[in-house]
């Protein structure tokens, strides 16, 4: 899936390929179901499948949250994520299948010590959403 962004863009969807590869692991292998690592040869699922509301995921989580903004201020992403961009469309990915689906069921799978990192990643790339969309609609005028 990421040969075509890595062509395109090089150097710069080594964090989005950073982000894909992390929540694969913590959030599916690690501490969710597991993940079919081998479908479709097999339609095995591997995971350690420690609970999603254990002391040691919610600690994994927080951890990779706390690296994730470090990481985006130090590189100055958080501007560049903040900025009107075309790149930015596909955060409609983890905005509809990851980040406002805990939000839309209840009782909620998330627990409530994670909801800041999924309000924070929900906040963030909607406004870089909108200011894409914003930008876009004022070009065209």
């Amino acid at each position: 899936m990421f040969i075509p962004a890595f062509a395109i863009y090089k150097k710069k969807a080594i964090p989005y390929f950073a982000a894909l590869i992390q929540h694969s692991l913590i959030g599916d292998l690690i501490t969710g179901g597991g993940i079919q690592m081998l479908w479709p040869i097999t339609q095995a699922w591997y995971g350690l499948g420690i609970p999603i509301t254990s002391l040691g995921n919610i600690l994994l989580e927080w951890s990779s949250f706390l690296t994730a903004c470090v990481i985006m201020l130090t590189t100055k992403d958080m501007q560049k994520l903040l900025s009107p961009r075309q790149f930015t469309l596909p955060l409609l990915v983890p905005i509809l299948t990851v980040l406002l689906p805990p939000f839309l069921h209840f009782p909620m799978a998330v627990p409530p010590s994670l909801l800041v990192p999924h309000l924070v990643y929900l906040g963030l790339f909607t406004a870089s959403l909108l200011i894409f969309f914003k930008s876009t609609l004022k070009h065209s005028k």
